[in-house]
């Protein structure tokens, strides 16, 4: 039976704006995750997805690494589904390549076509998830009143103010990164995230992302965030554990790098 079985998620996969995230991870063992709305179903085999290979960089220099992938896609109405997968191969021309640059996304796209398409295997669904708008409410108020800085004592770094400022609204998609116990990049829901000072990052623990209640202080993580205006920007960092305010899971993560998402230097080290 196929992985890729549930109509909605296909549906969503087809949609050329729904927001979808590609997280891959550096031979290191050091996440990354990018916004990568072209990524669609092929149409020759039932796992399979493409996407184009357009201002990726370091995503393309990891999966060449690594073939592991993780991938999160959530609806503007806050449905969305965590899989992973692997990394098959690029396709220079052929069918894969004119079917992405015939989608509305990149026919009129004012840079520049892509390269090649991206091809991915995908190996499990690990689970679908709604999230109720009023529960981002409480939570991002939640992360916010507990936002203060955290001691740090290990390599940090000052996000940038814009960085900071991008970070805040509570209308801007955020996941976040990190890798499960067989390796393979995990992408999970993060919308509560939010600066805690100039150098760390505080979210309430989705329950549809627990994997990060768990994870061992000292891992490495990766987060990003899609705002409204299709702005993007990405933190890399140290995740700093987890601790429970009133039964609800609270994590946090220094941040130890900050990398600009979108045109027009998209992949560009920012701090």
């Amino acid at each position: 039976m196929p992985v890729l079985n549930d109509a909605h998620l296909l549906k969503a996969l087809v949609g050329e704006m729904t927001p979808k995230f590609l997280a891959t991870r550096s031979s290191d063992g050091v996440p990354n995750i990018v916004p990568c709305t072209s990524i669609m179903p092929a149409e020759d085999a039932p796992d399979r997805l493409i996407f184009g290979n357009f201002l990726l960089r370091k995503s393309v220099n990891n999966l060449d690494a690594d073939a592991r992938v993780g991938i999160i896609v959530m609806t503007t109405d806050l449905e969305g589904w965590v899989l992973q997968g692997d990394f098959a191969g690029w396709q220079r021309m052929g069918p894969y390549v004119e079917r992405i640059m015939s989608t509305d996304l990149l026919r009129y796209n004012a840079y520049t076509g892509i390269r090649n398409a991206g091809i991915i295997e995908v190996r499990k669904v690990l689970r679908h998830f709604r999230i109720p708008k009023t529960r981002v409410l409480a939570d991002y108020m939640l992360a916010k009143a507990l936002a203060r800085p955290p001691a740090l004592n290990g390599r940090h770094t000052r996000m940038p103010l814009v960085v900071q400022r991008s970070f805040q609204p509570m209308t801007a998609l955020r996941v976040l990164a990190c890798l499960d116990a067989d390796g393979y990049p995990l992408a999970l829901p993060a919308l509560s995230l939010q600066p805690a000072g100039e150098s760390a990052m505080v979210c309430r623990i989705d329950p549809n992302a627990m994997e990060l209640a768990g994870l061992p202080a000292g891992a490495p993580v990766a987060a990003n965030l899609l705002t409204l205006e299709v702005v993007s920007f990405q933190v890399k960092g140290e995740w700093l554990g987890c601790r429970r305010v009133l039964g609800t899971p609270i994590g946090a993560m220094a941040v130890q790098e900050v990398y600009a998402g979108g045109p027009p230097i998209p992949g560009r080290r920012v701090a």
